[in-house]
């Protein structure tokens, strides 16, 4: 019986006018890179979030991943780059990114309305729910270009629901942010895009920080790479898949600006 190195010599060989090299991994993708604002994250990433790829950050309620998000827009922003936040549930607090230092002037916030009863003579059919919005206006966001990066905010979305998004539309987001040079960064409870991500993190609330017995000034979490598809343009050692970081609370963040 021949070995295993054999037989695939042998597939190749016949393969190979067809499809070269088709049992030969493809190589992971060299990525440009975005600082994320947290040198814990930023190392763990050997660089920062790929551009022109879709970046998945994952968590439940509270585990830092719209902090994470919210210094990643304060960069871009604070740059002059102009950049959008698709808020599939209305969960957005302008008041929360101001504090860190998000530019508003350039961030355009899409706010997805909640689906009503349909008008006389309307099929339900054509009844958007929140979700439904929320990828439309991402798509179009990202077909129209100029921004550095989307936020696609779907952080309060039951994951039965958000599970259910076709592979196809992840496809298709993942085609046209290559093409744009554009961030793509889904916020969720769980990795929604599957294949089509270049990078999954999953953050965790660890535990909050007081300044004695009664005032609160911080939080500590814990992220994790779940999942890395790209290789950082720039020489990096190897990093822990895990890491811990910190964020101040929005409060203390206005108080210094």
């Amino acid at each position: 019986m021949p070995s295993a190195a054999a037989l695939r010599i042998e597939i190749e060989h016949a393969l190979e006018r067809r499809f070269p090299a088709a049992l030969t991994p493809v190589p992971r993708t060299i990525y440009e890179t975005a600082a994320t604002g947290i040198p814990e994250v930023d190392a763990l990433l050997d660089g920062g979030l790929p551009v022109g790829a879709i970046s998945e950050v994952t968590g439940p309620k509270s585990s830092g991943r719209t902090s994470l998000a919210l210094s990643f827009l304060a960069l871009l922003t604070q740059e002059g780059r102009v950049c959008a936040w698709v808020d599939a549930e209305d969960a957005f607090d302008p008041e929360s990114a101001a504090a860190s230092r998000v530019s508003l002037r350039q961030l355009l916030w899409v706010r997805c309305k909640r689906a009503s009863a349909p008008a006389k003579g309307k099929p339900c059919s054509q009844i958007l729910t929140r979700l439904d919005q929320a990828l439309r206006a991402t798509d179009l966001l990202l077909q129209a270009g100029g921004f550095a990066a989307i936020m696609l905010d779907l952080g309060d979305v039951a994951s039965a629901d958000a599970s259910r998004i076709p592979l196809a539309t992840w496809f298709r987001f993942r085609q046209a942010a290559d093409r744009a040079r554009c961030c793509l960064l889904v916020l969720g409870q769980a990795a929604y895009a599957q294949s089509s991500a270049a990078v999954v993190l999953e953050c965790s609330p660890s535990h909050p920080r007081t300044a004695g017995e009664t005032v609160l000034n911080g939080f500590s979490f814990d992220v994790r790479r779940g999942r890395q598809r790209f290789t950082s343009a720039l020489p990096a050692a190897r990093k822990p898949p895990a890491s811990t970081w910190s964020a101040t609370s929005a409060w203390e963040a206005e108080e210094r600006a």
